[in-house]
């Protein structure tokens, strides 16, 4: 048997004496790299070069090389040692975990040197096209040896947890299961101009949820525009490597949160339950959900979840005049009460933060930083004479509203 096969006999047994990390060469890459060891053991040449291509055209796909690509699968992988990991030193995990993700780590690291000069000398000396190492640095790429590496790596499974949550910072729950957004709003603390206490406050509450403190529920009420829901998703981009999550749940789906947050109970990140323009009809189910987790239940109240939400309505139940209690009113005894109970909803937040309309010098501060921002070179007058005008013309002073005077604006002044 030549050194070729020989050295692909290896490869073949590195990958089938994985222990913990399986799921690695799993995808379809791993797959394709499999299925090339298994044609170049057969010895035909032509089956080579096109299982050749298939795994090139599957790692051109993630635009990764091979190398690259195994260490984001293994920092991503969820398994007995990542999981435990999150919740255990890994001193106090049994040696032979530990001793077993130590062999994979080793094993996968042999796969992952497979370089261009060893597949040509596979593929009868012929060379072939290769995707090089893009210079990323990760907790692996710092050691030579991988499993020297098994302490920062287990220190990256605490902070940034496996599977979805290791690869997404943000995601949605739709259709009963969690979904990662692959392009989270880029939006920074610093882009929100005004409001500096309530930002404080948010920041405040979102450090003591990092910190394993019990943080409050937190209600954003205000004109439209102003800048809640981007003061949140801003949250995420600062506070994401330390371990905060955002989950987005519309108001359809808050019918789950009760099963969402029992899902996240036992995961180390942190979340935030992000609701945007939330408001509740009469007889809401969502109404009832929302309630249960902000008041608790029979259940503990877990420490790692707070929901963040932001409204437009003074009252987030709806009022009817035809609810208001009669004298005449026999078919509830308590009618009153659960008026009162629907208006005072928002008291079950434990923190409402306000924000009040943008004044005129607000928001010509806002717009001056973004024009700053998108480097317009406009007078300062005639920048604040035409964002004036844009604000009677269209949706009046907000942070919204100048945020679309300079995308106009910069469209404008590239193009004309």
């Amino acid at each position: 048997m030549s050194s070729s096969h020989l050295s692909v006999q290896f490869l073949q047994q590195q990958a089938a004496s994985l222990l913990l990390y399986q799921s690695v060469l799993e995808g379809d890459v791993g797959q394709a790299f499999l299925q090339l060891l298994e044609t170049l053991q057969q010895g035909d040449s032509l089956a080579g070069f096109k299982a050749y291509g298939r795994w090139f055209r599957a790692l051109a796909t993630y635009g990764q090389s091979w190398q690259d690509y195994v260490i984001a699968k293994i920092l991503q992988d969820a398994n007995p040692f990542s999981d435990r990991v999150q919740r255990q030193d890994i001193q106090e995990l049994p040696p032979a975990l530990v001793a077993a993700a130590k062999r994979d780590l080793q094993a996968l690291q042999r796969l992952s040197q497979c370089n261009s000069k060893q597949v040509s000398e596979w593929l009868t000396g012929q060379p072939v096209a290769w995707i090089a190492p893009m210079g990323e640095e990760t907790v692996l790429h710092e050691y030579e040896s991988w499993e020297k590496g098994i302490d920062a790596l287990a220190a990256h499974y605490r902070q940034r947890g496996t599977g979805l949550f290791a690869r997404y910072s943000a995601l949605s729950w739709q259709q009963g299961q969690l979904w990662g957004i692959s392009h989270p709003d880029p939006v920074q603390l610093g882009d929100i101009i005004g409001y500096e206490l309530q930002k404080e406050a948010l920041i405040k509450n979102t450090e003591f949820l990092l910190a394993g403190y019990r943080a409050l529920h937190v209600l954003l009420y205000g004109s439209r525009g102003s800048g809640k829901s981007s003061l949140i998703k801003g949250l995420l981009n600062q506070y994401a490597k330390k371990g905060l999550r955002l989950i987005e749940v519309t108001k359809s789906n808050l019918k789950d949160l009760p099963a969402i947050v029992e899902q996240l109970r036992d995961v180390p990140q942190k979340f935030v339950i992000f609701v945007d323009d939330l408001s509740f009809e009469e007889d809401d189910e969502a109404f009832k959900a929302l309630k249960v987790v902000l008041e608790g239940s029979v259940t503990a109240r877990s420490r790692n979840v707070v929901v963040y939400a932001t409204s437009n309505r003074r009252h987030l139940v709806r009022e009817f005049f035809s609810e208001r209690p009669r004298p005449s009113e026999g078919d509830e005894v308590h009618a009153w009460d659960t008026m009162q109970e629907k208006l005072s909803f928002r008291d079950r937040f434990g923190l409402t933060l306000t924000f009040e309309p943008a004044n005129q010098d607000t928001y010509l501060t806002i717009v001056r930083h973004l024009a700053n921002q998108a480097k317009i070179d406009l007078n300062p007058k005639e920048l604040e004479f035409r964002a004036k005008q844009w604000a009677t013309r269209h949706n009046g002073r907000s942070g919204r509203t100048a945020q679309q005077f300079i995308d106009f604006l910069s469209a404008e002044l590239a193009l004309f």
